[in-house]
């Protein structure tokens, strides 16, 4: 295996527990196929069809907070594959200017928003998502839209929607996010993988690493404390909504 490979391998890892776990998975992998030289536009859509492993190995890892909630979550799901489809119509026919410039301060609110607390519900109350599934459904077509279009810190952005709008925990959540972001991110993948300049070579071991850090990172959000660990998605997701901002604003 050449060290190109094995970086690919390496950085999938890295990047599908990070995707897993805080929604964060382009912040390794994307710079990492820029590393081996290839193009912001060849490196957004090869990252986003070796995306496919991450929501794969997720999914499979946060298979006890998804059991039962068939009914729940797939109405959202088909709110996630509009929007991912929209993005990759998007991303194919539209100059990306604009997206950079509105990015940073949506990975920086998201950041933000998975740390707020939550008001607890009086009885008899409900939650945002049970009086208003379809404005929930809406929001997550609007993050599943910027998911299929680049992603960077979507999943930041839908943990925070969620996490918001339902009564449900870190973990639970969590499972949701990867589910719905996966969903968005596999039918941009076969869009790109038709008419896009995808580079196989650097996908396939990039999936690979993906598929086993999607599926560990599951497992460490079910373990791990929820404060701190909220926390840390919040730090990062800020550090990467700053950094995309100087690149943006320069």
């Amino acid at each position: 295996m050449s060290l190109d490979l094995l970086w690919l391998a390496l950085a999938g890892l890295g990047a599908g527990i990070a995707g897993s776990v805080a929604g964060l998975a382009s912040l390794v992998s994307y710079p990492a196929l820029l590393a081996v030289g290839l193009s912001p536009l060849a490196a957004n859509m090869t990252n986003t069809v070796a995306l496919v492993g991450s929501g794969v190995g997720a999914v499979w890892g946060s298979r006890p907070e998804l059991a039962g909630r068939r009914d729940e979550l797939g109405r959202l799901v088909a709110y996630s594959l509009v929007g991912g489809s929209l993005g990759a119509v998007l991303l194919l026919s539209t100059p990306a200017h604009l997206f950079t410039l509105v990015v940073p301060w949506l990975i920086g609110a998201g950041s933000f928003a998975v740390v707020l607390p939550r008001r607890p519900l009086a009885a008899g109350h409900h939650t945002f998502a049970h009086r208003r599934p379809t404005a929930l459904g809406l929001t997550v077509l609007a993050v599943a839209v910027y998911g299929g279009y680049f992603g960077a810190a979507a999943g930041v952005i839908l943990l925070a929607i969620l996490l918001q709008a339902t009564a449900d925990g870190l973990a639970r959540s969590n499972a949701a996010k990867n589910l719905l972001l996966g969903s968005a991110n596999a039918v941009a993948a076969v869009a790109f993988a038709v008419v896009g300049p995808v580079h196989w070579l650097d996908a396939a071991p990039l999936a690979v690493g993906f598929v086993a850090g999607g599926r560990l990172g599951p497992g460490i959000v079910r373990r791990l404390p929820t404060g701190p660990l909220r926390l840390a998605i919040a730090a990062a997701g800020l550090g990467l909504a700053v950094h995309l901002g100087l690149s943006a604003y320069r």
